[in-house]
């Protein structure tokens, strides 16, 4: 680059007027490949960006969608407001890398109530507990929700309102929207999210969210709160991401809603009988209280249950056999509607149970237990749909339904059916042979080394 300065700073200083036509034309070219010297780093970045450029299949979608979001009657200054000019694509979206993406490892519920209901949550959790309960005691009352539920709900949704979540709802759902595994649903999800802006005339930037979608305090999904948000404070807006009155209100009338019970606990950690038989562990065998009882159910201390005799409840074992069982009750229930995932509701439950109370925090023991993997259970759906004929989604997922299916499997093969594919059913499902099932096969008849000549 100092060469061509102080070539045409030679050039300049020469004697110009013995050719001046000679000279400006000289000197046009100079400076023209001098500017293309300086702008081809422009130029090759401009090419680079031409390789993010939407593809015609990306606009077409986005027009499409636009107009059916039009025909749902969402108006078109949302829809303008919404979108403008952006078109929101990405060459690879996050949100959908995320969606995608699968833990290695399952965490036992052990090690992942340790990690969720954490001594240092424990504690902070008590400390919001003590702060608030006076102020929202009101809506506690009103909507019949113990107040060390929404609090332990609020502290494990967003770790008391400091994780909210930073994605913009509009990119991210319109991304999730497009050819993705889920689409019909995220596309549900955006149509919800364009519904508020529409409603309370709410701007673009204050669509924020987790990658999926869920907003606020208490992390709501967008249908969510169009069904349950409520504006506590009376400005107008049912506002869950900044005003709390909003939030721990919506939280409640949501819970109100699933038909929670504030005079029942959700259920507590059992021990079972050394003979308990485990085709009656899960969600679909329920009996009373007493009957349980009856059948050797003891609390986790060895005692009692201490529950109302008439409650119906239910046995899981989140971890199979070997794990720590619990008896469930309605609320329980409830909690997984909120949040399908067994091990978030026993975290819920657990951390409502230490806020209401002055217990010392102890982890939960999480030795000898089988470390799943997503692979492990992919592998048992995929047998069980070959062998079984049920038509598992082949998800990795050890939700309610695999357990059921793996149960039947397990019974399949002669093994304690508790619904946990561990190491001992995976060494039966890599050693099965079609020919004798999970019979050991016949071996051959040894020669008689006497009638050998």
């Amino acid at each position: 680059m100092r060469l061509s300065f102080r070539l045409i700073y030679f050039i300049m200083t020469q004697n110009v007027q013995r050719n001046t036509k000679m000279f400006k034309s000289f000197y046009r070219c100079l400076i023209l490949a001098f500017a293309v010297l300086v702008l081809m780093p422009s130029v090759c970045l401009c090419a680079k960006d031409d390789a993010s450029l939407p593809p015609k299949e990306w606009m077409n979608f986005l027009s499409s969608l636009k107009k059916e979001m039009l025909a749902k009657g969402i108006s078109e200054g949302t829809i303008e407001k919404a979108y403008g000019t952006k078109t929101y694509y990405h060459v690879k979206p996050e949100v959908v890398i995320k969606d995608k993406k699968q833990a290695e490892f399952i965490l036992t519920s052990q090690d992942y109530i340790n990690k969720i209901v954490s001594e240092s949550r424990v504690k902070k959790a008590r400390q919001e507990y003590k702060a608030l309960k006076k102020q929202y005691q009101k809506v506690s009352d009103e909507y019949q929700v113990p107040m060390e539920y929404l609090i332990a709900f609020w502290g494990i949704e967003t770790n008391f309102g400091q994780n909210k979540g930073k994605y913009h709802l509009i990119d991210g759902l319109t991304n999730l929207s497009y050819r993705n595994r889920r689409a019909k649903f995220f596309k549900n999800e955006l149509y919800h999210v364009l519904k508020i802006m529409d409603k309370f005339d709410l701007e673009n930037d204050k669509m924020l969210g987790s990658w999926a979608g869920a907003m606020g305090h208490f992390q709501f999904m967008p249908s969510t709160y169009n069904a349950y948000a409520i504006d506590q404070d009376g400005d107008g807006v049912a506002d869950i991401w900044d005003s709390f009155d909003d939030a721990i209100a919506s939280a409640a009338n949501y819970l109100h809603h699933l038909g929670w019970k504030p005079d029942e606990p959700w259920g507590k950690a059992v021990t079972l009988p050394w003979d308990f038989d485990y085709t009656l562990a899960g969600y679909q065998t329920r009996k009373s209280v007493e009957d349980w009882e009856k059948l050797g159910v003891k609390d986790a201390s060895g005692n009692n249950l201490d529950l109302n005799p008439a409650l119906m409840a239910s046995i899981i074992l989140p971890d199979g056999r070997k794990g720590q069982p619990y008896l469930i009750l309605g609320n329980f229930r409830r909690i997984m509607i909120w949040n399908r995932s067994e091990n978030y509701a026993l975290a819920v439950s657990l951390l409502a149970d230490y806020i209401s109370s002055s217990e010392k925090y102890h982890p939960l023991s999480s030795k000898n237990r089988y470390a799943l993997t997503n692979e492990d259970v992919l592998k048992v759906q995929k047998f069980i749909n070959k062998i079984l004929h049920l038509r598992l989604t082949e998800d990795g997922k050890l939700g309610p339904k695999t357990k059921n299916a793996i149960k039947k499997l397990q019974a399949k093969a002669k093994m304690h059916q508790d619904g946990y594919p561990d190491y001992g059913l995976l060494y039966k499902i890599d050693h099965y042979n079609p020919a004798v099932g999970f019979s050991a096969p016949v071996q051959p008849p040894k020669k008689n080394t006497k009638d050998v000549k």
